[in-house]
């Protein structure tokens, strides 16, 4: 278990306000005071993080976004309240982990950077299109990242809530969504410029102000190595995003098959090149699923299949394409 204190060592104010939460909260077992972080999975609801001169109420925790999992709790990375302002935030505490993908001939290493995710976060401040957050240490060094919460919903859940069919999605409100993007795509090209990665680009980390519409990236902790194309994996996860938008969703061959408009008709004119590159049950040429997406835009998609043989290599190259084809739609 992780170095704590008992509440009695709070000072009197943060002690007081914490009595409080105790009631509207009914916080039934006793706080604890951490001042060492790094078992994180030893902190717990209710428990005070004292980093540097504040004081975080753990009052939930994040879940997990990718594939699904909505349940899947992420210990480190706590809701938390300021003690002494009432202010909400979410903690990043450290965490390392290292994984490995598969791209064409690349076996790419990845793994979790708090350090690089401090850097942007300095690199950002100020800036739209991204989380804002300051950095603190807590007693023994841990690096943690005190963010502001975006105000508003992940793009995935925006776009699902959408409940026009897709002709009408395409027509009438993608458009939009893609001027918008685009602002997100420049933000991503402004971190390529000084050097970083975003890292771990989906759709899931790309929040959708609900005041101003703008999107901004979320967590910037990941980070991979792949000397030879340094921002290729970030351009691909790009192309995921903007196939998942024009779509309205993702395609896989038994989506194609339940889907009454489609069926096995659409399916038999479905060949290997068709497929993602990055992930290779995805169906990328959407243009033979809906027959209406210009080939302007379709265009942009098959660079990100398998049968591409000219791929982005900046950011700045998608933009312009981008922008090239949302004036045809009209936007």
């Amino acid at each position: 278990m992780g170095p704590y204190t008992e509440v009695s060592s709070l000072p009197d104010s943060i002690a007081r306000t914490l009595k409080e939460h105790r009631v509207t909260r009914s916080l039934r077992r006793a706080s604890r005071v951490f001042t060492d972080t790094t078992d994180f999975t030893s902190i717990d609801y209710g428990d005070i993080l004292q980093v540097e001169d504040r004081y975080f109420l753990i009052t939930s925790y994040t879940k997990e976004g990718r594939f699904g999992v909505d349940e899947q709790v992420k210990q480190w990375v706590p809701k938390v309240e300021d003690l002494a302002t009432g202010v909400s935030y979410i903690v990043k505490l450290v965490f390392y982990e290292t994984f490995e993908i598969n791209l064409g001939p690349f076996t790419i290493p990845c793994y979790r950077s708090p350090e690089k995710e401090a850097r942007i976060l300095e690199l950002v401040q100020g800036r739209p299109h991204f989380m804002q957050g300051e950095l603190l240490l807590d007693a023994v060094g841990n690096l943690i990242r005190v963010i502001v919460p975006v105000s508003g919903n992940r793009l995935d859940k925006v776009i699902h809530r959408s409940e026009l069919p897709h002709q009408e999605y395409f027509f009438e409100e993608l458009p939009g969504i893609l001027a918008r993007f685009l602002g997100a795509l420049q933000a991503i090209g402004f971190l390529h410029e000084h050097g970083f990665r975003h890292g771990d680009i989906r759709r899931d980390h790309i929040f959708v102000d609900r005041n101003t519409g703008v999107f901004y990236w979320i967590d910037f902790d990941y980070e991979f190595y792949l000397p030879e194309k340094p921002f290729a994996l970030d351009l691909l996860e790009l192309g995921n995003v903007l196939i998942y938008l024009t779509g309205k969703g993702d395609y896989n061959p038994r989506e194609i098959l339940a889907n009454p408009k489609m069926g096995d008709t659409v399916l038999q004119t479905i060949v290997p090149s068709d497929y993602a590159l990055l992930s290779q049950n995805r169906i990328v040429n959407l243009r033979k699923l809906f027959p209406y997406i210009p080939e302007k835009l379709n265009n942009i998609l098959l660079h990100f299949s398998l049968g591409a043989e000219v791929f982005y290599e900046t950011v700045d190259e998608l933009q312009q394409d981008l922008s090239d084809a949302l004036q045809q739609l009209g936007g």
